[in-house]
C-alpha cells in the first residue's frame, strides 16, 4: 500500500535513468503525488534499459517508477515552460538531473521558480555538483567512484581494481543523499514558508562517505594497498572463503567474542589469539582458514553455524537471495501473479507496515490530458497544446 507520510505533496520529477527516478519513487511510496515530466521525443531513455541502445526493458523502468504520473512536455517552447511554471506553483519538490545550467537555460531554474513559489524546494542531481572544474563532465557511476579512490582499493592484492555489483555512487549520493537532504528541506520549508536550492554531487557522496578511508589516511604513515584495508580484504577475520562445493561463506568475525566462537566451531581454537593478525601473519592465518572452510560444503558449514551466532553467513546468489526467507518474513518484495518478483517495496519498515505505492510505473505520456486539465486547460486548449507539439499523450503523434 502507499504510505500517508508524504500526502498531499506534489514532485515534479525530470530525472532519467536510475538515483533520480528511485529517489522520486521512494518519495511516492510514501505518499507523494509524483509527475514525471518527460520529453516529447520518447521521454526517459530508462525505458529501454541502461542507455546502451538496447531494446525497451519495461522491468528495469518498472523497479524505479512506480507509482507516479507520466506528463510528456516540450521545455524548449514557450507554452511548454509556462505549463511547467503552472505545475510548479502547486509543487513542493522539483527534481532533475541535467547538466548544470540547463534549467537556467530554460529559464526554470531554482531563481526563476523561487519567484512563483517561495516553498519550492529544488535538487539538482549531477555527477560532480553544479560547481567546481568537473562540473560540465559527463559520468557514471564507475567514474564518480574512480574520482574518489574508492575503486583503487576494491579488490585483490597485485590485481586490477574491481568494479563493484553495486552502484554506490547512483544510489548512495543520488538516491538516499538527496532523499534524505530533500525530507529535511521540505520540512524547513513547510516550517517557515522558505525553500532551497539543493545541489547533490554523487562524487561528492561517496567522498563524504568513505570513513574508513579518511581514518586510515590521517593515521597510518604508509598507505594501504589494494585489498589491505580492514574491512576490503586485509583481516582475516573479516573475509570471502571457498567450501568444498566451490560456493563461498562471508567471515565477518570482527568482535572477539564472534571469533572465539567461530574458532571453535571450525575446530581450530589455536587461532583464538590471532584474531587481530597483520602483514604476514594475516596471511599465515588466512590461509589456515582457508583449508578449515574447504573441508566442508556450504550447507554443511550453514548447518553447522546455524545456532552459533558469530557472523558468518553464505554468499548467496542474487536468485536464491530472491527466496530467502528473511527478506519474505519482511515483505520485502513485490510478486506478480505468477509468483516473481517484480520491484522492491520502501526500505523501512513504518508502524509495522512495508510501504510500496500500487500503480505500476506509467507508460510513456499516460496522464498528460489529466495533468493538464487539472490546471485548468480546457479540452480545446489541450488540443492545441497537442497539435502543436508542446504535449504529448500516449498513442498520439506517433507513438505506439
Amino acid at each position: 500500500m502507499r504510505g500517508d507520510l508524504l500526502e498531499g505533496v506534489r514532485v515534479l520529477d525530470l530525472t532519467r535513468l536510475l538515483p533520480g527516478p528511485l529517489c522520486t519513487q521512494h518519495l511516492a511510496d510514501l505518499g507523494a503525488d509524483v509527475i514525471k515530466i518527460e520529453d516529447t521525443h520518447g521521454g526517459d531513455y530508462g525505458r529501454h534499459g541502461l542507455g546502451t541502445g538496447g531494446d525497451t526493458d519495461p522491468d528495469y523502468f518498472a523497479t524505479v517508477n512506480r507509482g507516479k504520473r507520466s506528463l510528456a512536455l516540450d521545455l524548449k517552447q514557450t507554452e511548454g515552460r509556462e505549463l511547467f511554471c503552472k505545475l510548479a506553483r502547486t509543487a513542493d519538490i522539483v527534481v532533475e538531473g541535467f547538466r548544470p545550467g540547463v534549467m537556467e537555460r530554460l529559464g526554470i531554474g531554482y531563481a526563476s521558480l523561487q519567484q512563483i513559489n517561495s516553498k519550492i524546494v529544488f535538487c539538482s542531481i549531477s555527477g560532480y555538483g553544479q560547481t567546481g572544474p568537473y562540473r560540465n563532465r559527463a559520468g557514471h557511476d564507475l567514474n564518480y567512484c574512480a574520482l574518489t579512490g574508492m575503486i583503487d582499493q576494491t579488490g585483490q592484492p597485485a590485481s586490477d581494481p574491481v568494479i563493484p555489483a553495486f552502484q554506490i555512487a547512483d544510489l548512495a549520493g543520488g538516491t538516499l543523499t538527496a532523499l534524505a537532504t530533500l525530507l529535511a528541506a521540505l520540512y524547513k520549508a513547510q516550517r517557515s514558508g522558505r525553500g532551497c536550492h539543493i545541489d547533490v554531487a554523487m562524487a561528492d557522496s561517496v567522498m563524504a562517505h568513505s570513513i574508513l578511508s579518511l581514518a586510515v589516511n590521517q593515521s597510518v604513515s604508509v598507505e594501504q594497498g589494494r585489498g589491505q584495508g580492514a574491512l576490503n580484504g586485509g583481516l582475516p577475520c573479516y573475509g570471502v572463503y571457498r567450501t568444498a562445493d566451490g560456493r563461498h561463506l562471508a567471515v565477518a568475525a570482527l568482535e572477539r567474542k564472534f571469533w572465539e566462537r567461530m574458532c571453535h566451531q571450525i575446530e581450530r581454537p589455536d587461532l583464538i589469539e590471532r584474531h587481530s593478525a597483520s602483514g604476514t601473519d594475516a596471511q599465515l592465518v588466512r590461509g589456515e582458514l582457508e583449508k578449515a572452510f574447504g573441508r566442508r560444503t556450504l550447507k554443511e558449514w550453514l548447518d553447522l553455524f546455524d545456532d552459533a551466532d558469530c557472523c558468518v553467513s553464505p554468499v548467496l546468489r542474487f536468485d536464491e537471495a530472491l527466496e530467502h526467507p528473511q527478506f519474505i518474513a519482511r515483505a520485502l518484495f513485490n510478486r506478480d501473479t505468477s509468483g516473481s518478483v517484480r520491484s522492491f517495496g520502501f526500505p523501512a519498515v513504518i508502524d509495522g507496515q512495508r510501504y510500496s505505492a500500487e500503480c505500476a510505473a506509467p507508460t510513456y505520456a499516460q496522464h498528460g490530458r489529466a495533468i493538464v486539465g487539472e490546471l485548468g486547460y480546457s479540452d480545446e486548449q489541450i488540443t492545441a497544446l497537442i497539435d502543436s507539439g508542446v504535449i504529448r499523450l500516449a498513442g498520439r503523434q506517433g507513438e505506439s
